[in-house]
């Protein structure tokens, strides 16, 4: 396998709907969300803190995420959101890629890192990303920042 990019960018990158259609076929429409409240300016992952990082390979689109203030509490809490790579490039370590540098950059602003995952392939990545499970009604893992 050739070499992945993570690179943080400012605007959705131009292969974004071929991505989202890989999704959408995988039945997840969190990166259709994803660009609709970029193109509204509901979320562009530009508030202090936040970020939404790409990963590529060979120039092309195989993953992107992002992290946002947490809505849901006011503690200093990040949360990552529309993390998704493509199935042709899962299990090469790009998801791990992608999180923990977008873990790297909360650490430098926040305490803990919270997410919300429905599917047990999720649950299982996170857990070996370093998260933990939690009963929350908003978030099924965090990471506690200061523990890593």
């Amino acid at each position: 396998m050739s070499q992945v990019d993570i690179q943080l960018v400012t605007h959705l990158p131009t292969q974004i709907r071929a991505l989202e259609k890989k999704a959408v076929r995988e039945g997840f429409r969190f990166l259709t969300r994803l660009i609709d409240e970029w193109n509204s300016g509901a979320n562009r992952f530009d508030a202090p803190g936040e970020c939404l990082m790409a990963a590529y390979r060979n120039q092309q689109l195989i993953g992107i995420g992002g992290l946002s203030v947490d809505p849901y509490t006011r503690e200093n809490m990040a949360r990552l959101r529309r993390v998704y790579v493509s199935a042709s490039s899962r299990g090469h370590h790009v998801g791990r890629m992608l999180v923990t540098a977008l873990v790297a950059d909360a650490a430098m602003r926040f305490q803990s890192v919270c997410l919300f995952t429905d599917t047990a392939e999720g649950d299982a990545f996170y857990l070996r990303c370093g998260f933990m499970r939690i009963d929350d009604d908003h978030a099924t893992h965090v990471m506690f920042l200061n523990d890593i």
